[in-house]
């Protein structure tokens, strides 16, 4: 009779604990890192929610983030190896058991930041998500940052004239007159102009000036404006063909994943990288990249980014999947007003959008891009042209491989909503298909991928020559 009715108030007293106090420590199931220019992010993956709340500290700059109802585990441990030397915000991690049930990690920071902090439901293959994106306080002119890896790439190119020049003098005999370089005018090459400014190498967006040079931009909202660009170097932004090209998913999104698990983030990423230095390589031509690194860019974000520098051209590069890997080809999209053009590109269109989900956006960042669509009003003028850029990469990436349509199809992708630039994305084959796997495993494939691109790209604009910005910069 004692035992019953011990049980029963024991039964009693746990009817009467809340959900929280009935949860001694979710368990730890991964904790991941992803550094970039633009932001960094901490990834705690548990078996349940988390609860957390932070604060940052000074003197050094530190965030300090105390975690409810979880004990020390190895698991979350591997958060202190998984920070890297090249890390721009994050120096190291300390962990420790605070309190009973609360776990107090300590972010030793390499710059003031601007953290946000938000969780994930469980989504495709991931659980609970806790995530803490570290962005910069001070925004960077994307435009200054352009005018700049263009002079940049300027200098480099007289450098190496004067070199080539003195190398050239350096081997005539003594007494002997020093003719010019074929087609080189000694009185006509500049002095190379002086470095007024360092190099820009802090986070933001990447824009990339040239073969060799790099240099980035600051995108997220911050509280310091950046400075407006002066008559002299509007002028000079004003004469650059600026394309932005878009690898798809990245960081937390890893897209579709091959039969042997190559993924199309990375494949997708190399593709890209290589396609922007063979335009860069073209005088007059500069490229903005939305990531040029394994790091998420919400699909918004990678639009505003092609806005902030009145891009001509917007390109995003996928390698997607589909139900069976029979599904072979590449393929050219283009944004629709109306419905999809087939249900192969309403189905691929739906399967991008969600990328968000997976890839992780704060409701905060989702709803300013709901209200965003809603006042974004593609025009008719930006689809035409999309078409013809498409018409142009289908007919030399049909050179290439296999097309899965013969004829640039059109679907409502998020990332093509930029109003007033032309934007394709191309599907450069079906990574479910083991054989079109191989192919973009391929280095070989890659570069013929990229001059397909390349010359696409560069018809396109020998046929229409962009609109000078007469807009405010």
């Amino acid at each position: 009779m004692k035992r019953r009715d011990a049980l029963l108030r024991g039964g009693s007293l746990v009817l009467c604990l809340s959900a929280t106090d009935l949860v001694f420590g979710a368990s730890i199931v991964a904790v991941r890192v992803w550094p970039a220019a633009d932001y960094t992010r901490v990834t705690i993956e548990s078996d349940q929610p988390l609860a957390a709340r932070n604060f940052l500290a000074e003197n050094p700059n530190r965030l300090v983030v105390d975690i409810d109802n979880l004990e020390l585990s190895p698991a979350l441990r591997d958060l202190v190896g998984k920070v890297r030397a090249d890390d721009p915000f994050i120096a190291g991690v300390r962990i420790g058991q605070n309190q009973p049930r609360v776990v107090r990690l300590v972010l030793d920071l390499k710059q003031a930041v601007a953290p946000q902090q938000f969780t994930l439901s469980p989504v495709a293959a991931y659980q609970h998500r806790l995530v803490f994106d570290l962005y910069p306080v001070r925004a960077r002119d994307p435009l200054l940052a352009l005018l700049r890896g263009k002079e940049q790439s300027e200098q480099q190119a007289v450098k190496e004239v004067q070199d080539a020049l003195g190398e050239f003098i350096g081997k005539i005999p003594s007494g002997a007159s020093a003719p010019s370089l074929p087609g080189t005018d000694i009185a006509t090459i500049p002095t190379p102009l002086a470095n007024t400014a360092p190099r820009v190498a802090d986070a933001g967006t990447a824009i990339h000036g040239g073969p060799g040079i790099d240099t980035s931009a600051m995108e997220m909202q911050a509280p310091f404006a950046p400075r407006a660009l002066t008559p002299e170097e509007k002028r000079k932004v004003d004469r650059l063909l600026v394309i932005a090209i878009d690898p798809g998913h990245g960081g937390e999104d890893p897209g579709a994943i091959g039969p042997t698990g190559l993924k199309e983030k990375d494949v997708v990423l190399a593709i890209a990288m290589q396609l922007r230095e063979r335009l860069n390589a073209k005088p007059g031509v500069r490229v903005l990249m939305t990531r040029d690194s394994d790091f998420f860019v919400p699909l918004g974000e990678r639009v505003k980014k092609a806005e902030r520098v009145q891009a001509d051209l917007f390109v995003s590069i996928h390698a997607d999947a589909f139900f069976t890997p029979e599904a072979r080809g590449a393929s050219v999209f283009a944004l629709s007003q109306g419905g999809a053009s087939s249900a192969a590109a309403r189905w691929m269109a739906q399967r991008e959008n969600q990328s968000d989900s997976v890839g992780g956006v704060s409701v905060k960042v989702k709803d300013a891009q709901v209200m965003r669509a809603m006042l974004d009003m593609s025009t008719t003028a930006q689809i035409k042209d999309s078409l013809r850029v498409g018409d142009e990469v289908l007919s030399r990436i049909g050179k290439v491989g296999k097309l899965h349509r013969g004829r640039v199809e059109q679907a409502s992708f998020a990332v093509l909503k930029a109003p007033a630039i032309p934007s394709i994305l191309v599907e450069t084959a079906f990574i479910s298909n083991p054989q079109e796997e191989d192919k973009l495993r391929d280095p070989d494939y890659r570069h013929q991928l990229v001059e397909a691109l390349f010359t696409g790209i560069d018809r396109y604009f020998a046929k229409n020559p962009p609109v000078a910005r007469h807009r405010d910069l």
